[in-house]
Formats: C-alpha cells, structure tokens, sequence
C-alpha cells in the first residue's frame, strides 16, 4: 500500500511538472503572439502614418492647384462678364437706334406721298410773247399771217418741245430703267425717288396705273439684296409705293433677326461659364471626399493608438 502511495505521490509531482511546463510554455506562446501582435501593429501605424502622409501631400498639392484655377476661372468670369455685358449695352444701343430710324422712316412713308425736288436744269420760265399791234404801215395780208402763227398754240407748242423738251430721250430713260441696279450703300428710299424720276422722264405719256405698275416692277428689279427682291416680288405690288413699304419692312427684319442671333451666341456664352462653374464645383467636391477621407484615417490611427 505503501508503494501504492508513493507511485501516486510521484504521479502527482509529474502531474505537477506538466502543468509547470505547460504554464510555461503557454507563458511562451503568449509573449511571441505578443510580440507578433506588436510587431503587426507597428507595422499597421507605419503604413497609416505612410498613407496619411501621401494623403497630406495630395491635399496640399490639391489645395494650391485648386487655389490657382479659383483665381483663373475668377478672372474668366470677370472678363466674360465684362465683355457680356458690354456687348449686350452695344447691342441694346443698336437695336433701340435700329428701331427708332426705322420707325421714323415707316412714319415719313405712311405719312407724306412721294414728292421730288424740282431740278433747276429742267425748270424753265414762261416766255411771254408781246401781242402784234397794226399800225397800218406794212401790208395786212402779211400781219395777218404773222398774227395767225402766233396764235396758233400748237405750232407754238411744237416748236418748244422741238427746242427745249426731251422727248427724243424717253427710250434713253426707258433703257436706263431696264437697267438700273441699286448701288452699294444706296438705301431703297434713294432707289425708288430715282426710279420714280426714269419713270417721269420716260413714260410720261403712259397712264397713271400703267406707269404705277411698271414702276414697282423696275424697282424689285433693281434692288441689290436677293432675299429682299424675292419677299418683295412674292408681294406683287401694284404701285412703287407699296413695294417700297414692304421692301423696307422686310430688310427692317431681316437686321433685327441678325440682332437676335448676337444676342444667343452671348448667351451660349454665357451657358458655358455656367459649364465651368459645374466643373469648379465638382472639383471642390472631390477635395471634401479627400478632406473627409484624411479625417477617417487620422481617427483609425487614434483608435490603435489607443
């Protein structure tokens, strides 16, 4: 029983020296799991502190080239602004000029027929003829004849236009109407006074309506702009009055339709600041992205530390 006893005792110390070693091999494996844990730490802060540095660096370099395009786009803005803004007063200026001639001229038209000044060259005197008296000295037969002569309004009237008219030069103004073309730089008031003036030179023996009809079709003829003589021909004017008013109103809008297009390449412009701005904004969201993300690792690197 004895022996029994001290086998037990013996058993109890091995028993004893096992769980020392195991103690101490756990005591072991702790520190190195320590140590290893340590050492992956260390490693850890080594590289959030490496990516917090890039981010740093990022941020500042973002920081100075946003600072730079800020500046640049601000004086974009500024420049466009101005030359918007002056270029809209120059337009204003103008279309408020456009109109006000143009409606002046309307008035003048709709107000006062066509009238002409007279030309001194074909102004001409009435000559004055002092009667015939008989005095009994020379013979009847020949006073008589000289009488009936002057009496004789026709032959009077013959005689003058033989001298002073210019009714041999009616198919030279008549040529010269087939012919005319508006001048550059001629308004179509100053077109239609000259063709009104062919058209007294070289029809004056043609009735009033004929003369109106083909005097409204010499100055559709003669006017330089395409677009406008094909709107001022669709018209069919019966009197140079009418084809002048229509002609006049339609260059009137062709120039403020010309006036209108400025004004929309202003405003595209105008959209593609807009553009920029979107860009500048979302280039300053891109940097609070990276602030926020600056943020968070500087708390990861807090909560190991602690």
């Amino acid at each position: 029983m004895r022996k029994g006893q001290e086998e037990m005792r013996k058993g109890q110390e091995e028993m004893r020296k096992g769980q020392e070693e195991m103690r101490k091999g756990q005591e072991e494996m702790k520190n190195q799991i320590q140590s290893h844990v340590e050492n992956k730490v260390g490693e850890i802060k080594d590289h959030v502190n490496s990516y917090i540095e890039r981010i740093e660096e990022d941020v500042q370099s973002l920081k100075r080239e946003i600072g730079e395009v800020k500046g640049e786009v601000e004086r974009k803005i500024e420049e466009v602004e101005d030359k918007v803004q002056g270029k809209i007063e120059e337009v204003k200026e103008k279309v408020q000029m456009k109109i006000g001639d143009l409606e002046k001229r309307f008035s003048e038209l709709e107000d006062r027929p066509f009238s002409f000044p007279a030309n001194p060259e074909l102004t001409y005197s009435r000559p004055t003829v002092k009667s015939l008296t008989f005095h009994g000295q020379t013979s009847w037969t020949v006073f008589k004849t000289q009488f009936d002569v002057l009496t004789d309004l026709t032959t009077i009237e013959n005689a003058l236009e033989a001298r002073l008219g210019d009714s041999h030069l009616s198919q030279f103004y008549r040529t010269e109407l087939k012919t005319k073309r508006q001048k550059p730089g001629e308004s179509l008031q100053v077109l239609a006074a000259d063709v009104e003036r062919l058209m007294s030179l070289g029809y004056a023996e043609c009735p009033q309506d004929v003369r109106d009809s083909l005097a409204a079709q010499y100055f559709v003829d003669a006017i330089r702009d395409e677009d406008t003589q094909h709107a001022t021909r669709l018209t069919d004017a019966k009197d140079l009055k009418s084809a002048l008013a229509y002609s006049v109103k339609y260059e009137a809008a062709k120039t403020v339709s010309k006036t209108s297009r400025n004004v929309r390449s202003i405003e595209i412009e105008d959209s593609t600041e807009k553009e920029k701005d979107e860009k500048f904004d979302c280039l300053l969201s891109t940097l609070e992205e990276l602030l926020n993300s600056h943020v968070a690792g500087r708390r990861l690197l807090d909560e190991i530390r602690t």
